[in-house]
């Protein structure tokens, strides 16, 4: 039942092909028009209308960073909203273009983060850094019992992708499917 505020990058993708909304109206994104830092502060505006309502910001860290001043304000008005930050040290998105379809020529990709955490705190609000799986639970829980503005950080694989995927200016039909395992490729279908 919560709502989903998505930024742009891999992290949109993963929403959109495992998170399952059972409600209407519950998903907040800018889709396909690239605006970096957008969920920030939709999840703030979002919490006004609906104060009783887990809004969850599902946000890269190269996005958040365009934004991220907005904790301020999302402490002083205690927005009900939880931000998971997926950090890969990268502009992930960017990253995968350069690899697929400009021979791994990568150019201003990798970025640096602050301590999201010691951020967190210094903003007035809990930090949480999630390094592995097992983890997951536990602190996801956590930041739900707890009223107000909570940010988590997912540290993830540098070098993942996303798919499928369709390249700029490509038809449906030219979607570019994730690698087939090479254990399985001779085997018969």
């Amino acid at each position: 039942n919560a709502i989903v505020v998505s930024d742009v990058g891999q992290h949109q993708m993963l929403e959109a092909q495992y998170y399952k909304h059972d409600e209407p109206n519950t998903l907040l994104t800018s889709g396909g028009l690239g605006t970096m830092g957008f969920s920030l502060p939709a999840a703030i505006g979002a919490s006004f209308v609906d104060r009783g309502k887990d809004i969850w910001v599902i946000v890269g860290d190269g996005s958040i960073q365009m934004t991220i001043t907005e904790l301020a304000t999302a402490v002083q008005e205690n927005a009900n909203i939880k931000i998971a930050i997926i950090n890969n040290g990268y502009l992930g998105m960017v990253r995968q273009w350069q690899q697929l379809f400009y021979d791994a020529r990568y150019i201003e990709t990798p970025i640096s983060s602050p301590d999201y955490v010691k951020l967190s705190e210094a903003y007035g609000l809990k930090g949480f850094r999630v390094s592995s799986r097992k983890e997951i639970p536990n602190i996801v829980k956590d930041a739900q019992n707890i009223d107000g503005p909570v940010l988590i950080e997912f540290v993830v694989e540098k070098h993942d992708m996303v798919y499928p995927m369709v390249p700029a200016g490509a038809n449906l039909d030219e979607m570019i499917s994730r690698p087939v395992h090479e254990q399985f490729q001779d085997a018969e279908m």
